[in-house]
Protein backbone atom coordinates (compact mmCIF):
# COMPACT_ATOMS: atom_id res chain seq x y z
CA UNK A 1 0.00 0.00 0.00
CA UNK A 2 1.29 3.49 -0.77
CA UNK A 3 2.03 6.06 1.89
CA UNK A 4 -1.03 8.08 2.98
CA UNK A 5 0.61 10.07 5.80
CA UNK A 6 4.02 10.72 7.33
CA UNK A 7 4.40 11.14 11.08
CA UNK A 8 7.61 12.26 12.73
CA UNK A 9 8.26 12.07 16.44
CA UNK A 10 11.25 13.15 18.44
CA UNK A 11 12.57 14.81 21.54
CA UNK A 12 16.00 15.92 22.71
CA UNK A 13 18.43 15.88 19.80
CA UNK A 14 15.82 15.67 17.03
CA UNK A 15 15.38 19.34 16.15
CA UNK A 16 18.21 19.63 13.60
CA UNK A 17 17.17 16.52 11.66
CA UNK A 18 13.56 17.75 11.60
CA UNK A 19 14.77 21.04 10.09
CA UNK A 20 16.64 19.11 7.38
CA UNK A 21 13.58 16.95 6.63
CA UNK A 22 11.30 20.00 6.34
CA UNK A 23 13.53 21.41 3.60
CA UNK A 24 12.89 18.37 1.40
CA UNK A 25 9.16 18.44 0.65
CA UNK A 26 8.06 19.48 -2.81
CA UNK A 27 5.13 21.91 -3.21
CA UNK A 28 2.82 19.18 -4.57
CA UNK A 29 3.40 16.72 -1.70
CA UNK A 30 0.41 14.35 -1.96
CA UNK A 31 0.25 13.42 1.75
CA UNK A 32 -0.06 15.23 5.08
CA UNK A 33 2.95 15.39 7.40
CA UNK A 34 2.60 15.46 11.19
CA UNK A 35 5.26 16.52 13.70
CA UNK A 36 5.03 15.53 17.34
CA UNK A 37 8.06 16.97 19.12
CA UNK A 38 8.67 17.32 22.83
CA UNK A 39 9.19 20.89 23.95
CA UNK A 40 8.77 22.89 27.09
CA UNK A 41 5.09 23.58 27.74
CA UNK A 42 5.73 27.25 28.37
CA UNK A 43 7.37 27.66 24.93
CA UNK A 44 4.40 28.81 22.89
CA UNK A 45 6.04 31.32 20.55
CA UNK A 46 9.01 30.96 18.26
CA UNK A 47 9.09 27.17 17.80
CA UNK A 48 6.66 27.08 14.87
CA UNK A 49 8.31 30.16 13.35
CA UNK A 50 11.76 28.57 13.62
CA UNK A 51 10.56 25.40 11.88
CA UNK A 52 8.98 27.52 9.14
CA UNK A 53 12.18 29.46 8.51
CA UNK A 54 13.72 26.69 6.34
CA UNK A 55 10.67 24.54 5.60
CA UNK A 56 9.66 24.14 1.98
CA UNK A 57 5.97 23.99 3.00
CA UNK A 58 4.24 25.93 5.80
CA UNK A 59 4.34 24.33 9.25
CA UNK A 60 1.38 25.16 11.47
CA UNK A 61 -0.20 24.19 14.74
CA UNK A 62 -3.70 22.92 13.91
CA UNK A 63 -6.96 23.88 15.57
CA UNK A 64 -9.12 21.27 17.30
CA UNK A 65 -11.38 19.46 14.78
CA UNK A 66 -9.42 20.83 11.80
CA UNK A 67 -9.70 18.70 8.65
CA UNK A 68 -6.47 17.10 7.47
CA UNK A 69 -5.28 18.08 3.99
CA UNK A 70 -2.49 16.65 1.82
CA UNK A 71 0.55 18.85 1.36
CA UNK A 72 0.20 20.36 4.85
CA UNK A 73 2.59 20.05 7.79
CA UNK A 74 0.88 19.90 11.19
CA UNK A 75 2.85 20.53 14.39
CA UNK A 76 1.47 19.26 17.71
CA UNK A 77 0.90 22.38 19.85
CA UNK A 78 2.80 22.87 23.06
CA UNK A 79 1.12 21.21 26.06
CA UNK A 80 -1.56 19.43 23.97
CA UNK A 81 -1.83 15.83 22.84
CA UNK A 82 -2.55 15.70 19.10
CA UNK A 83 -4.68 12.82 17.80
CA UNK A 84 -5.96 11.81 14.39
CA UNK A 85 -9.67 11.02 14.26
CA UNK A 86 -11.38 8.50 11.94
CA UNK A 87 -13.12 11.38 10.09
CA UNK A 88 -9.63 12.72 9.19
CA UNK A 89 -9.73 15.61 11.61
CA UNK A 90 -7.23 16.54 14.29
CA UNK A 91 -8.24 16.39 17.94
CA UNK A 92 -6.34 18.28 20.63
CA UNK A 93 -6.44 17.12 24.24
CA UNK A 94 -5.13 18.26 27.61
CA UNK A 95 -5.47 14.82 29.19
CA UNK A 96 -2.72 13.67 31.55
CA UNK A 97 0.88 13.57 30.40
CA UNK A 98 2.34 10.29 29.13
CA UNK A 99 5.99 9.67 30.05
CA UNK A 100 5.94 13.22 31.45
CA UNK A 101 5.09 14.50 27.96
CA UNK A 102 2.27 16.42 26.37
CA UNK A 103 2.24 16.17 23.44
CA UNK A 104 2.94 12.46 23.72
CA UNK A 105 4.39 10.50 20.83
CA UNK A 106 2.69 7.33 22.10
CA UNK A 107 -0.75 8.97 22.06
CA UNK A 108 -0.19 10.53 18.66
CA UNK A 109 1.42 7.52 16.94
CA UNK A 110 -1.30 5.17 18.22
CA UNK A 111 -4.12 7.36 16.93
CA UNK A 112 -2.44 7.77 13.54
CA UNK A 113 -1.82 4.01 13.31
CA UNK A 114 -5.50 3.35 13.96
CA UNK A 115 -6.59 5.71 11.18
CA UNK A 116 -3.94 5.21 8.48
CA UNK A 117 -3.00 1.53 9.11
CA UNK A 118 -0.66 0.20 6.41
CA UNK A 119 -0.63 3.61 4.69
CA UNK A 120 1.29 5.19 7.57
CA UNK A 121 5.02 5.96 7.50
CA UNK A 122 6.40 6.71 10.98
CA UNK A 123 9.82 8.17 11.79
CA UNK A 124 11.11 8.06 15.35
CA UNK A 125 14.10 10.30 16.07
CA UNK A 126 16.48 11.08 18.93
CA UNK A 127 15.04 11.50 22.42
CA UNK A 128 15.68 11.15 26.13
CA UNK A 129 12.73 9.10 27.36
CA UNK A 130 10.62 6.11 26.30
CA UNK A 131 7.72 8.07 24.81
CA UNK A 132 7.09 6.77 21.31
CA UNK A 133 7.97 3.15 22.11
CA UNK A 134 4.38 1.91 22.47
CA UNK A 135 3.16 4.16 19.64
CA UNK A 136 5.76 2.83 17.20
CA UNK A 137 4.78 -0.73 18.15
CA UNK A 138 1.15 0.19 17.41
CA UNK A 139 2.12 1.54 13.98
CA UNK A 140 3.87 -1.77 13.23
CA UNK A 141 0.91 -3.86 14.51
CA UNK A 142 -1.39 -1.91 12.18
CA UNK A 143 0.81 -2.63 9.16
CA UNK A 144 2.51 0.78 8.92
CA UNK A 145 6.13 1.34 7.98
CA UNK A 146 8.48 2.13 10.87
CA UNK A 147 11.83 3.90 10.46
CA UNK A 148 13.90 4.57 13.57
CA UNK A 149 17.02 6.69 13.78
CA UNK A 150 20.10 4.59 14.45
CA UNK A 151 20.77 4.90 18.20
CA UNK A 152 24.52 5.21 17.48
CA UNK A 153 23.68 8.28 15.35
CA UNK A 154 21.37 9.91 17.92
CA UNK A 155 22.35 12.82 20.12
CA UNK A 156 20.36 11.04 22.86
CA UNK A 157 19.58 7.40 22.09
CA UNK A 158 17.12 6.39 24.87
CA UNK A 159 13.94 6.79 22.81
CA UNK A 160 15.20 4.90 19.76
CA UNK A 161 16.82 2.11 21.80
CA UNK A 162 13.59 1.59 23.73
CA UNK A 163 11.51 1.37 20.55
CA UNK A 164 13.93 -1.06 18.89
CA UNK A 165 13.74 -3.35 21.94
CA UNK A 166 9.95 -3.53 21.71
CA UNK A 167 9.40 -3.84 17.97
CA UNK A 168 11.34 -4.67 14.85
CA UNK A 169 11.44 -1.54 12.68
CA UNK A 170 11.41 -1.76 8.91
CA UNK A 171 14.60 0.28 8.84
CA UNK A 172 17.15 1.70 11.27
CA UNK A 173 18.87 4.61 9.55
CA UNK A 174 21.46 7.30 10.18
CA UNK A 175 20.48 10.94 9.71
CA UNK A 176 21.92 11.04 6.18
CA UNK A 177 20.01 7.89 5.20
CA UNK A 178 16.78 9.26 6.74
CA UNK A 179 17.21 12.42 4.63
CA UNK A 180 17.77 10.28 1.54
CA UNK A 181 14.73 8.11 2.38
CA UNK A 182 12.37 11.05 2.95
CA UNK A 183 13.57 12.82 -0.20
CA UNK A 184 11.98 10.00 -2.21
CA UNK A 185 8.44 10.81 -0.98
Amino acid sequence: MSTKALIIGGSAGSFQIVIRILELFRPDLPIPVFLCLHRLKQVRKGFEETLNYNASLPVREPMDKEYIRPGKIYLAPSNYHMLIEKDLTIALSTEATVHHSRPSLDVFFSSAADVYGPGLLALLLSGANQDGTEGIAEVKRNGGTVVIQDPDDCEISTMCESAIKLTKPDQILTVSKIIEFVSLL
